[in-house]
């Protein structure tokens, strides 16, 4: 699809003719060609003549179009823009409907429409900010006008603080009803050296680049981004807690939540600081097999666990579950559940005895290659011996085995709250949702390497996420609710709507008629149609 698309160069105010089409990874890409000017005097366009003679060539060329109330030139139609807006209104309406727009509006009276017109951008097309100010050329949004690289960079340093903080306070009120709360860290790698919350740490992504770390809140119920704070990349998972949720209570007045955590939260003082805290959090956390608890309560069950009236069936899995109470300290009780998942234990022992053979056989016909790589020490001792052809001896060390199948199949959850086992791990499994948040964070929204130069433009594109992650959340869950996967991908349906298209002529908007697939997925949201 084509526009005419006006641009002024100093005095002057050229026509190009821009094509919208989609690359190889289906990202909206334009493509503009010079095609003529603006008469100053007169107004009127003054076209190429090659651009006059491939118009006539192509049979385009239209004497007068008439609507109800207006009857246009050719001219009229030449200088007409189409714009793409059948995505932006979904995310308009999605976000007047859970609050999200009326919230930025109260934080940010004066930035309001650009953060949104920014996030709407990432939602819809991943891309760096830089092509920002392309996608505009052919959507309709709000009226920010042209979002060049300068001005999103003077944008970027004008949320401050204080609006970030603003607009959290505000959501976390309104979106902070009584529910569990998920809670995760990941890292986000930069190039940048110059932002001081950029650290050399553990990096989730294996990648070998400084990083930050975003910690976010996601409600349970509602499945919505609730809350999100920047830690510099050297910071520990365990050690990021207590401000977090220090933070949480005071944005909202003490609400009482739950947060479920996974692993790398668990520690003997995190535990304790929930249980004794004057901001009291209550908690659901997996507790690793690093240290002597988890298996502990392992070996305690391990002889006794597997009958019939311990299983219980968590969605598509059934499993055996007893669930103890634990004296934590003279205070306080807490509830251990310990799970055991047999057919995931046949899995992984039949993978793993998979894997070791094939290692073996390996090593026996190439054991020089292999007796120094740890890869295949860890499980076969390969020694020098003159009675093998080979010159070496392979054997298996079973006890490496056995150790590492000790856990497998295994889980042990910790709560203060929630004494049923198949209750916990229902609310645990949940906690993908953050995981599934970070992944569209990082993949979807192009915030897996930060492009930005300076501590208060990294804090506040990553503010510009979390908006998109609010309007990628809200698609998601009706997706999901109406179950629209079974027929399209988000990318397909956010395609889909890109192609609805009005036609603005003289300042009046004409709708292209809609097709049986948008119709369907408005009806799906239960949004009104495009006007």
């Amino acid at each position: 699809m084509s526009s005419i698309v006006r641009q002024k160069v100093g005095n002057h105010v050229y026509l190009y003719e821009s094509i919208s089409y989609r690359n190889k990874e289906g990202k909206p890409r334009n493509k503009r060609t010079p095609i003529g000017k603006i008469d100053p005097i007169t107004g009127n366009a003054l076209y190429k003549p090659e651009y006059i003679a491939r118009m006539a060539e192509a049979g385009t060329p239209v004497k007068t179009v008439t609507t109800a109330e207006t009857t246009y030139t050719t001219a009229d139609i030449q200088q007409s823009t189409i714009l793409e807006i059948g995505a932006f209104h979904l995310y308009r309406e999605l976000a007047e409907r859970s609050g999200l727009l009326p919230t930025l509006k109260a934080a940010l009276p004066h930035h309001w429409e650009e953060v949104f017109t920014l996030a709407s951008y990432l939602v819809t097309s991943g891309d760096p900010f830089a092509y920002c100010e392309d996608w505009l050329a052919t959507t309709e949004t709000f009226d920010v006008g042209r979002m060049t690289s300068q001005r999103i960079s003077e944008l970027l340093k004008a949320i401050t603080p204080e609006y970030r903080d603003n607009f959290y306070s505000l959501w976390c009120s309104l979106r902070g009803e009584l529910e569990y709360l998920a809670l995760d860290i990941t890292s986000v790698s930069s190039y940048s050296e110059l932002i001081g919350s950029v650290e050399w740490g553990y990096n989730r992504d294996g990648d070998a680049l400084q990083q930050i770390n975003i910690c976010m809140l996601m409600g349970y119920q509602s499945r919505l981004p609730i809350y999100q704070t920047v830690y510099s990349g050297s910071l520990k998972d365990v050690s990021t807690l207590q401000k977090t949720m220090g933070t949480f209570h005071a944005l909202t007045d003490g609400k009482p939540i739950v947060a479920i955590m996974d692993k790398g939260f668990y520690s003997t003082k995190n535990v304790d600081a929930m249980l004794d805290s004057d901001n009291r959090t209550e908690f659901l956390i997996a507790i690793p097999f690093t240290g002597k608890f988890a298996l502990t309560h392992i070996e305690n069950e391990r002889d006794t666990i597997d009958t019939l009236a311990n299983t219980i069936v968590a969605g598509a899995d059934s499993m055996r579950a007893v669930t103890r109470i634990h004296q934590w300290s003279e205070e306080h009780q807490l509830y251990t559940h310990i799970y055991y998942n047999a057919k995931k234990a046949n899995g992984i022992r039949e993978s793993l005895y998979a894997h070791v053979a094939t290692l073996k056989e390996y090593a026996e016909q190439n054991p020089k290659k292999c007796e120094n790589n740890p890869k295949y020490t860890k499980y076969l001792k390969i020694r020098h011996s003159q009675e093998s052809p080979s010159g070496y001896s392979v054997e298996l060390i079973e006890s490496a085995v056995v150790a590492e199948l000790k856990t497998a199949g295994w889980m042990v959850l910790l709560s203060d709250r929630i004494s049923d086992a198949k209750e916990a791990i229902r609310i645990y499994r949940e906690k993908d949702i953050v995981e599934k948040g970070f992944q569209r964070l990082k993949n979807c929204l192009d915030l897996g390497r930060l492009r930005v130069h300076s501590e208060e433009s990294m804090q506040s594109k990553v503010f510009v996420g979390f908006i998109a992650l609010i309007l990628l959340s809200c698609i998601h869950q009706t997706m999901a609710d109406k179950k629209l996967y079974a027929n399209m991908s988000m990318k397909k349906l956010l395609i889909s709507l890109s192609n609805v298209k009005a036609q603005i002529i003289k300042g009046v908007r004409i709708l292209f008629p809609l097709t049986k697939e948008q119709r369907g997925i408005y009806e799906a949201f239960g949004i009104t149609l495009p006007a």
